[in-house]
């Protein structure tokens, strides 16, 4: 981890010398609150912030709109075919969701 972070030290320090650094939006004033932060792994709140910076949506995300959407219309349903299928796309979606949320916990581990 030591190396690790002597690597984003110097990575950090030849952007600078380089002035890379200058200029950029934000230069100056302070980091803005995040309080919905403070209880998350620093590093999957700065992926999360950059991905939501440059307008990326994880597919967990994705997946998890999508579950919430089919377990709205199977509430919905009446009719037992319909709700059968509604029923078969929900699993599918849950399954999916879960292996994308379990693959994403074991990368940050």
């Amino acid at each position: 981890m030591r190396a690790f972070r002597e690597l984003i030290e110097r990575q950090i320090h030849k952007a600078k010398s380089r002035g890379e650094l200058e200029g950029l939006e934000g230069e100056g004033k302070p980091l803005p609150p995040r309080p919905e932060e403070q209880l998350v792994d620093p590093g999957m709140a700065a992926g999360m912030r950059i991905m939501a910076q440059a307008g990326v949506k994880p597919e967990e995300f994705a997946l998890k709109e999508k579950l919430d959407a089919a377990r709205a219309e199977l509430a919905q349903l009446t009719d037992p075919e319909r709700r059968k299928t509604a029923q078969s796309r929900v699993a599918d979606l849950e399954m999916r969701y879960n292996m994308a949320r379990d693959a994403r916990k074991s990368f940050f581990r």
